[in-house]
């Protein structure tokens, strides 16, 4: 009987975890979810607005100085955004509530502007920070705090870009490339759909995913194009991942001072812009990306777009890198593509996911992405191209905590951060 029960004892006590994480993690999906979607439509509220009054575009230089003044005014001047978050899984380090409204007010006002940035790096940092103030009032200990945080990170993402499992693979695999968290795997998936749910119930993600109007088969000679482009997409991810970290250097040397630094980047932006002759450029970028994909071409635009973020980031603006990263794979491969031979849909599609792929070292979370912005048609080349990029783009990545543990070539120890 003694031996019967002990088995049966640690059954049931399994069983009160799962119980207890479905709670955890159904509770930080309504909440991340809730402030998400607020935050969705804050963005939105903000690039309609610049659309209708372009001239905001002029507020630039105030607009970068009234974040770094935000940031001061709160005590987070020196605040390492996402890097921290990782840092928070990995090290259980502590994260601060204020981070949440910080990054909310500061990201809708670089969009209102008209700054070079995303959402989806910023709602990491929200939903982070928001989730690990909620494990600390459970009293939850330093281990489960991780799963929290990352939880958090998931609910966000899904509920900011409408893509559950993506969100969910992709937090449990960026922090620490070669090894997964698989003990967070159902808590964020949990708070992933949660979250979803929340956001559809709002009426966000209506029209869900990109068009792609060719997409090709498994057949010999599109492996050879796709694994070119593949390539090509991994040296790419290099150059973005080397602008965003040799701006805000650059920056540093020559404008010491965070305030100037900000008006200064603030500046250029607004003259980019000025000499682009359109606000293609600024902010996200999420409808260029749809008529590119509908056909339309413009074969400088990756260059600014990297360009146009680099300067928006690097001087102090807020948000998120992961949609000017797709913005630059869908202009470069919609370019590159056709040049191999790929259709011009299905190669800007490609290059969105490759590209995604390099700069963030997560090959299974950018097949995911593929699957759930463009649907199951092409995918097994989707996954080639990806992996391509994934092993050629080295130990470059968007955020310098991440760690690399395994070699990308042999099955051996590295342990080294990105670069």
């Amino acid at each position: 009987m003694s031996l019967l029960s002990e088995p049966l004892r640690k059954h049931a006590d399994e069983c009160v975890i799962f119980v207890r994480w479905m709670v955890y993690s159904c509770l930080i999906g309504v909440i991340v979810g809730l402030v998400a979607v607020a935050f969705h439509l804050g963005i939105d509220w903000a690039a309609e607005l610049r659309g209708e009054q372009p001239r905001l575009i002029w507020l630039l230089p105030l607009g970068g100085v009234s974040i770094v003044l935000l940031y001061r005014l709160c005590g987070m001047e020196k605040d390492r955004g996402t890097n921290l978050v990782l840092v928070a899984v990995r090290d259980a380090e502590r994260l601060k509530l204020r981070t949440a409204p910080l990054i909310f007010l500061s990201t809708i006002l670089t969009h209102l502007v008209g700054g070079s940035a995303g959402r989806e790096g910023a709602a990491l940092q929200l939903g982070a920070s928001l989730s690990a103030y909620v494990g600390r009032k459970l009293r939850l200990d330093e281990l489960d705090g991780r799963i929290v945080v990352m939880c958090g990170m998931a609910a966000a993402f899904s509920a900011l870009f409408g893509t559950p499992l993506t969100a969910c693979v992709f937090a449990i695999e960026v922090v620490t490339v070669g090894r997964m968290y698989y003990a967070a795997m159902v808590p964020c998936l949990l708070s992933s759909y949660t979250s979803a749910l929340v956001a559809h119930a709002f009426g966000l993600h209506a029209i869900h995913g990109y068009p792609v109007l060719d997409p090709l088969g498994l057949e010999l000679v599109p492996i050879f194009q796709v694994s070119a482009l593949g390539v090509l997409c991994a040296g790419l991810s290099i150059v973005f991942c080397k602008a965003m970290h040799t701006a805000p250097k650059l920056y540093a040397k020559y404008l010491p001072d965070p305030l100037i630094r900000a008006a200064v980047g603030g500046t250029l932006v607004l003259v980019l812009t000025l000499l682009a002759g359109s606000q293609t450029y600024n902010g996200a970028g999420d409808g260029v990306i749809r008529r590119m994909l509908a056909g339309e071409t413009i074969p400088e635009a990756f260059v600014l777009k990297i360009l146009f973020t680099a300067l928006t980031l690097g001087a102090g603006f807020r948000g998120g890198e992961i949609v000017p990263v797709l913005f630059t794979g869908c202009a470069f491969g919609a370019w590159a593509g056709p040049i191999l031979g790929l259709p011009h849909s299905f190669s800007g599609a490609l290059g969105m996911a490759a590209t995604f792929c390099g700069a963030t070292n997560c090959p299974l979370s950018s097949i995911f992405l593929a699957y759930e912005l463009f649907g199951g048609n092409g995918l097994p080349l989707y996954a080639l191209c990806c992996g391509v990029s994934y092993m050629l783009s080295g130990y470059h990545g968007l955020y310098s905590e991440q760690k690399i543990i395994y070699s990308k070539f042999k099955p051996q120890w590295v342990d080294k951060k990105a670069e």
